[in-house]
Order: structure tokens, then C-alpha cells, then sequence
């Protein structure tokens, strides 16, 4: 069955769970602190282990500064910082660690888009199975073209992804990405069978479901008709909990189930 999610802190989740919500969200960094002493990390899970729901799922996986495209990679400290956040994320029953790094992966102005490539499949077959030793999934995420300059859409994700051919790496999509710059829900149910996780938010303000017009109809359709039945996670802005959630909620399932029986 599906399963809802809301990307927040640990102090939101009494709100997303009075809401019927299965999981909860947070950062690589936030949890993992994979640049930090062990001790950090410890005190991070404590808080996350007191939260009122699990978090099987982390984003923002590699910091801005950490290149993967370009002059400036240092595959070592890409290798190091990933192996430190799997090793982790093992500890902290981290499933599935969402790939947008916007920063991170963008090619710099000038740089050969082809040996970025080559520097994008280099990094995913190096981590993928890093991730599946520590029973993680990494999830590539496509990110709107004024947030990064490659892996902008599903096909662009889902080719790396089927190139890379490793089932420690899968694809994500978001909504708001995706509609923000048009892209294709029919990609999106094409390649259903590598979707390993789904972001969902509202165009243009990026709010939970609900919280502004928006017609999500189309991306569920899409997500139904490529048999995705995994997590989907609210990342958007929350600004009242205990308003936007429910209504975001009961919004969500009935899209989710309304495509299951029609």
C-alpha cells in the first residue's frame, strides 16, 4: 500500500502523525551529520528515534561544496562522505537517501556536458553499491531547470539510472519539478518499475496539497498507471501543521486510491 509521508523535523511530526501520516522526512545532514564525530550523529538519531514517526527516508545527500561535475571532484571525499552517511543510515534504519544536490551535481559554465556525464554515471555506479551493502536505496531525483542545469527531467534521470543498471540507485519524481517546467507524466508511468520514491508539492508556491489550486490528478494517474505503491512524501511549505496536513492528507489518499478503483 501506499504510504504518506511529510519531509519536516522532528518537532512537526506529532502534527503529520494526528494526521494519519505514515513517515516522516529529514536531511542527510540533519540526521546523518556524515561530516561530524560519531557523537553527533548519536545525538541527532536520539532525537529522531523521540519523534512521532519514523524516518525511513532522507534527502539533500551530498553538500554544495562536495563537487560530482567539473574541474574541482575529489572522488575520495565523495567516497568517504557517502560511505560515512550509508554506514549510518544503516544504523539509523534509513531506507531509501534521496540524490537532488542541486549544488553539488551542476555543471559548471564552460565545463563539457559530456564529461559531466561520464562524471554523474562515475559517481552513481560508485555509490550504488555502497548503498545496497548497508541496505539503502539511493533515489535520483530530477530537479526543475532553474534549480540545476542537468538531470532536470524523468527520461534525463531514468536514462542514468538504467545506464548505471544497479539496484542500489532507482529514480524519484516530484511533482512540483515536474510541473513547474512541464515535464512528462507519461515518462513518469513509463518507468514505473525503477520509481523507489515520490515528492509532491503544489505549482507555483510549492505548499502541501491542498494548501493552493493545483491538479494533481494527471501525476497520480501517471504513478497508478506505472504500479508505483511506495512512499510519497509532502516537500513543500508547511507553514500551518495542523490546518495543512489533514486536508493535505485526506487530499493525497483520495487521489492514490480514487486512481487505484477508476
Amino acid at each position: 500500500a501506499v504510504q504518506y509521508g511529510v519531509c519536516c523535523e522532528p518537532s512537526m511530526t506529532g502534527a503529520a502523525a494526528k494526521a494519519s501520516f505514515d513517515f516522516a522526512e529529514w536531511s542527510v545532514d540533519a540526521l546523518l551529520r556524515p561530516r561530524e564525530p560519531r557523537h553527533a550523529f548519536l545525538a541527532a538519531l536520539e532525537e529522531a528515534r523521540a519523534a512521532q514517526l519514523p524516518y525511513p527516508v532522507l534527502n539533500c545527500f551530498i553538500p554544495g561544496d562536495l563537487k560530482i561535475t567539473g574541474p574541482a571532484v575529489d572522488a575520495s571525499a565523495l567516497r568517504k562522505y557517502a560511505e560515512t552517511a550509508f554506514e549510518r543510515a544503516e544504523q539509523a534504519g534509513v531506507e531509501v537517501i534521496v540524490f537532488g544536490s542541486g549544488s553539488a551535481r551542476r555543471i559548471p559554465d564552460g565545463f563539457d556536458s559530456e564529461a559531466a556525464h561520464g562524471q554523474l554515471a562515475d559517481f552513481c555506479a560508485m555509490i550504488a553499491p555502497l548503498a545496497l551493502r548497508r541496505g539503502v536505496t539511493v533515489a535520483l531525483e530530477p530537479l526543475n531547470r532553474r534549480e540545476c542545469n542537468v538531470l532536470t527531467t524523468v527520461a534525463e534521470c531514468a536514462a542514468l539510472v538504467r545506464e548505471v543498471a544497479h539496484p542500489g540507485l532507482g529514480l524519484l519524481t516530484d511533482s512540483f519539478h515536474l510541473m513547474i517546467d512541464g515535464d512528462s507524466c507519461e515518462d513518469v508511468a513509463a518507468n514505473g518499475g525503477i520509481l523507489r520514491h515520490a515528492h509532491i508539492a503544489t505549482v507555483p508556491n510549492r505548499l502541501a496539497p491542498g494548501a493552493e489550486p493545483c491538479d494533481f490528478a494527471p501525476f497520480f494517474g501517471a504513478l497508478a498507471r506505472g504500479g508505483y505503491r511506495g512512499r510519497i512524501s509532502i516537500e513543500g511549505h508547511i507553514p500551518a501543521p495542523e490546518k495543512d496536513l489533514p486536508a493535505a492528507f485526506k487530499l493525497m489518499r483520495g487521489l492514490a486510491q480514487g486512481r487505484a478503483v477508476g
